[in-house]
Formats: structure tokens, sequence, C-alpha cells
């Protein structure tokens, strides 16, 4: 049984060149409130659109560790890590002082259990929680879109 009911899409990856695409890891937080799973979404810092926190690979860091530290440090929140992969997206990263990266995201979900009032970057970022119909109509990344509306965490153990 999967986790997803999806077969991985092509990821697109305008004009890169294969050595330009950055590899990020990213946590679709989770809680289940009155049977119905919410994910919870924070925005980005410039361009204010829905996103679920990312960040770059950390040294003596798992995927899903590095996952659940941005989880923290993006939207104040704390919980359970799963080594699972629920599926890649693609996008690209706009930077002030070099060329835009194309990114390659590796999402693994974190059920929240710890919710902060204040986190590291609560002065830059808003957080909210949808449901998932909701928080799939809310990204911009198509691929990212059919991670979230199909994820099912009732398959998750623990």
């Amino acid at each position: 049984m999967s986790l997803i009911k999806m077969k991985h899409p092509a990821l697109r990856m305008e004009d890169a060149q294969k050595r330009d695409v950055r590899t990020q890891f990213g946590a679709l937080c989770f809680r289940v409130q009155d049977g119905e799973t919410q994910v919870l979404l924070v925005t980005s810092r410039k361009t204010r659109r829905w996103i679920i926190p990312k960040g770059w690979p950390m040294e003596g860091q798992s995927p899903a560790q590095a996952a659940a530290i941005e989880a923290f440090e993006e939207a104040g929140v704390e919980g359970k890590a799963y080594n699972i992969c629920l599926g890649l997206y693609s996008y690209t990263k706009i930077m002030d002082k070099s060329n835009d990266l194309p990114c390659a995201v590796s999402v693994f979900p974190l059920k929240v259990q710890k919710t902060h009032k204040v986190w590291p970057e609560s002065k830059e970022r808003t957080r909210k929680w949808f449901s998932i119909k909701k928080a799939a109509a809310r990204v911009r990344e198509p691929e990212l879109r059919k991670i979230i509306k199909n994820f099912d965490a009732a398959l998750l153990k623990g």
C-alpha cells in the first residue's frame, strides 16, 4: 500500500543543466482533528506565496531530520518526522545576488505535536492550517499540489 496514490510525474526543470539542480528537503506538516487531516502551510519571505517548510541538506542530519528542523525554524512546529519520502517537486529559487537556482524538493511527513507561539522566523512568515483540499489549492507547484492532494495520514505507522 502506498502513502500517495500517484506515479511520480516528470520534474520540470526549465533551462537547467544537470549540474545546476539543487536538492532541498521539505516537511509536509500535518495534524488530524475530528477525523480530518489538516496541513500547515507558511508564506515565503519575499513573494508571500503559500509553501511548505523546506531547506538545504544539513551535515549529520537525515533528510527527514533536516525537514523537521526547517519546520521548526519556518513554521514553529515540532513533531514526529517520518523517514518516508512522499514525493518530489521542483521550483526555481529566486536569488538576490546570483543566478536563480532550480531546486528539487523531497517531501517528508511530519506529524505536528507541538506548536510554538514564537519561533525563529515568526516575524518573517505567516502560518496557517488548511484542509488537504484547500492546502493543495493554495500552493503553486503542480507536483506539490499532487503530493498534498494524495497524502493519507492514516497510512503512516506510529
